[in-house]
């Protein structure tokens, strides 16, 4: 995950912080000089860098302790803060033009992910603002990039506008009127990268960008180049006058230099992250969050916004009364595994708990195997042995076994992790109760 690196170093500073009682102008001083050598190695900017230590120096040396906190605690929340404005401060939104439809011109430098990205951006527009997006296919030379777009747009149920390999401009203005005609609000333009900056793909991107005036031109980033993302950043913004940035592949082993630098340099806010391959994979970048991951302390409200979008809320009060008056069966379990599993990866959740070390269940999840054996056990049942387990005897189950392709073992593992889980359920009473039902169910299967 990007940053673990970088945080690893930074806790491992405040550690040494924390072991001392009260604290000298020398160990502020001993403390920057680490945290300067570790932001450098995270690949963030020189410049940045050194603005940043400045900065975080002149306020730890002068400043005054609060009753609440340690010399220590009050050197992290001073970084905390200086990480948060380095990134923004807050979560900005994608600008939406006054006039329908408003355009997002996605740009940046052939492998960024534009392509998936836009579709997945497109995707969050239409859950979270209720739009009716348009991807336009203006990438006319990468081989591929149209069929790229029309496959990403139908798994996703979004409509792809495109022209073969006709002129980008052209596209781009037929484009906006077919949204017109056809009632799309949003416009996302997919337009042409290239490995390296040149003047012939700049002057393309502006007269595009001439043509359909868009509302948004969002960069999209990959976290994973470090230093050469951000002077690309630079370079388009010089060209085009970008308004934000979209960092992709924020879940690989980035050292994370990009995020603490692009937004530094550009002076534009980073505004979405691509946290993964699922088309679902994109969230609001959100700096005080970030910051938050980096130093340590987690990023509780994040978790909570997965767990509320994995969990349907009138799904859980459902679950919560079945619970309440047992009656809850094998098909509520299989769906609320499923949940579980939609929330993504136990080492990224563990990363969002503060004080938990995300390295402690590095490569963790729900076994995808197990999981495939539980739902074709289940739907090989019928309904009434789904509602009452009790009633399965070994005729009845050795058929369950031979439809699902598992074994009588299998079965009777299931059966026994459902009990133990009834048994479990019995024993909350109240609010408890509720909170196992969104989601509190063991994890070996």
């Amino acid at each position: 995950m990007a940053f673990e690196s970088l945080s690893d170093k930074l806790n491992t500073i405040f550690k040494k912080l924390r072991g001392k009682g009260r604290l000298s102008e020398q160990d502020v001083k001993e403390a920057m000089r680490q945290v300067r050598l570790a932001l450098l190695e995270a690949d963030v900017s020189y410049k940045v860098v050194k603005d940043f230590v400045r900065t975080v120096s002149q306020r730890a040396v002068g400043a005054d302790v609060l009753e609440s906190l340690s010399p220590a605690q009050m050197v992290i929340k001073i970084v905390n803060e200086e990480l948060c404005a380095l990134m923004g401060s807050q979560s900005q939104k994608l600008n939406i033009g006054p006039r329908s439809p408003s355009v997002c011109m996605l740009v940046g430098l052939q492998g960024a992910g534009k392509t998936t990205n836009g579709a997945k951006l497109a995707a969050l527009m239409r859950k979270t603002q209720n739009k009716r997006p348009l991807l336009a296919a203006c990438d006319v030379y990468r081989p591929a990039a149209i069929q790229q777009l029309e496959t990403v747009g139908r798994q996703l149920e979004i409509p792809v506008f495109q022209q073969g390999q006709g002129d980008p401009v052209q596209i781009a203005r037929a484009a906006v009127e077919h949204a017109k005609a056809h009632g799309n609000d949003l416009v996302f333009l997919d337009t042409a990268g290239r490995l390296h900056i040149d003047q012939e793909l700049m002057d393309e991107l502006r007269r595009i960008r001439e043509a359909v005036e868009p509302a948004e031109i969002l960069l999209v980033v990959d976290a994973m180049t470090g230093q050469d993302a951000v002077n690309a950043a630079a370079a388009f913004d010089e060209a085009l006058g970008i308004t934000g940035v979209m960092l992709t592949k924020l879940d690989g082993d980035a050292r994370g230099g990009a995020a603490l630098s692009v937004r530094a340099v550009t002076g534009k806010p980073i505004k979405f992250a691509g946290i993964g391959e699922k088309l679902d994979a994109i969230e609001v970048f959100h700096p005080d969050r970030m910051a938050g991951r980096i130093l340590g302390m987690g990023d509780v409200l994040t978790l909570i916004e997965k767990a509320e979008a994995a969990v349907d809320e009138k799904k859980a009060m459902e679950m919560a009364e079945k619970l309440r008056k047992n009656r809850f069966t094998l098909t509520d379990y299989l769906d609320q595994l499923a949940s579980v599993k939609n929330m993504g990866s136990l080492q990224d959740l563990a990363g969002m708990v503060p004080g938990l070390d995300p390295r402690a269940l590095k490569g963790a999840t729900l076994d995808e195997k197990a999981l495939a054996r539980t739902e074709a056990i289940i739907l090989s049942m019928t309904r009434q042995e789904r509602e009452n387990p009790a009633i399965l005897n070994s005729s009845r189950k050795k058929r369950i076994a031979a439809g699902s392709g598992t074994s009588v073992v299998d079965i009777n593992r299931l059966l026994k992790q459902f009990d133990m889980m009834q048994q479990m359920a019995r024993q909350l009473s109240g609010r408890g109760r509720k909170k196992f039902a969104r989601g509190g169910l063991p994890f070996g299967m």
